[in-house]
């Protein structure tokens, strides 16, 4: 048995507008998903999951078409726990050259599902790593990160970036836009980290930002500054200026609520770790609900957050500098 695991994320900048070949930085952080993977010989795929924001569950199916796992909770819940798992298992199958290989795998995160942490992305990750592993393959730190790009492409419907996955597979800060990924340097960066208990329908949110850049040309320049304010941010993080790393911060929150992202609980939090005195505060993810990442080497942003109407949870999150590893 092989186990692997990859950390999840938060976006300093550029989320949705990566979409559109605009650039995003977004930084690993030290909270993980964790994939153990062991090899079966009937061809079948038994998996089970612990803390995906569900009840935890196990189920076991085969590859007859059609066929999909029996399980008592609600489809879209299976297809968002199950949907990444499959797509990992088909990219670690293809990459193995084993095409009808069996496989246990259990899973085990400390990402919310579907909150703007990456979740997906680690799970997948972490999967490949693994799953390649115990098959006898061992993949480069790069070939993990691009058949894990593949799987959330092929889950999202195309509608996926690299960023997510890239970041999981290679930790710390990075830059994407389009195809070009790289890791950059950053600052011990002060995250604090606030959750609705909520997720969005990545999907859906994705749709809807298309459907205005596509219906109103001012929604395509708002697309188009996010990628101009992340330049001006991979400067500021560079030249480790936190306060005005803040201050972009708190301009892309407001670009993504114009783009329709945002939701009550989410601004919310924003704001209350603004008046706590966060150098700066912002959705991270999808949006629609899920997570906030603010700023602060201060305890206020965290104590605000524990007394802010719809925050289940406030809490510090380390940059991660280690990416994707075998256990």
């Amino acid at each position: 048995m092989i186990t692997a695991s990859a950390p999840g994320k938060v976006y300093l900048f550029g989320e949705h507008a990566v979409v559109y070949g605009e650039p995003a930085v977004p930084c690993a952080i030290e909270r993980r998903a964790t994939v153990a993977v062991e090899e079966r010989s009937d061809g079948r795929l038994r998996v089970e999951a612990e803390d995906l924001s569900l009840d935890g569950f196990t189920v076991e199916y085969g590859e007859t078409a059609g066929e999909s796992p029996d399980v008592d909770v609600s489809p879209d819940l299976v297809e968002a726990a199950v949907g990444y798992v499959d797509a990992a298992v088909a990219q670690a199958r293809e990459a193995a050259d084993a095409p009808e290989a069996g496989l246990d795998i259990t899973i085990e995160s400390e990402i919310p599902l579907g909150a703007g942490l990456g979740s997906s992305a680690a799970v997948t990750v972490a999967g490949i790593a693994a799953a390649t592993r115990e098959l006898g393959v061992e993949l480069a730190t790069t070939e993990v990160a691009e058949r894990a790009y593949r799987a959330e492409h092929e889950v999202q419907e195309g509608q996926a970036s690299r960023a997510d996955t890239f970041c999981s597979a290679t930790g710390g800060a990075v830059r994407v836009e389009g195809e070009n990924c790289r890791s950059i340097d950053a600052p011990d960066l002060p995250f604090v980290i606030g959750f609705d208990g909520g997720a969005g329908n990545t999907g859906r949110l994705v749709s809807g930002v298309r459907e205005l850049r596509e219906r109103y040309p001012f929604a395509a320049d708002t697309v188009g500054t996010v990628g101009d304010l992340v330049r001006q941010g991979e400067r500021a993080l560079v030249e480790g200026n936190v306060e005005e790393l803040g201050t972009l911060m708190d301009f892309n929150h407001g670009l993504l609520s114009a783009l329709g992202v945002s939701s009550r609980s989410l601004d919310r939090m924003v704001w209350a770790a603004r008046d706590a005195g966060a150098y700066g505060a912002k959705l991270t993810g999808a949006g629609g609900g899920g997570c906030i990442v603010a700023l602060d080497p201060t305890d206020e942003t965290e104590t605000a957050l524990r007394f802010t109407p719809g925050c289940e949870e406030g809490f510090r999150a380390a940059l991660d500098d280690q990416g994707v590893r075998v256990e």
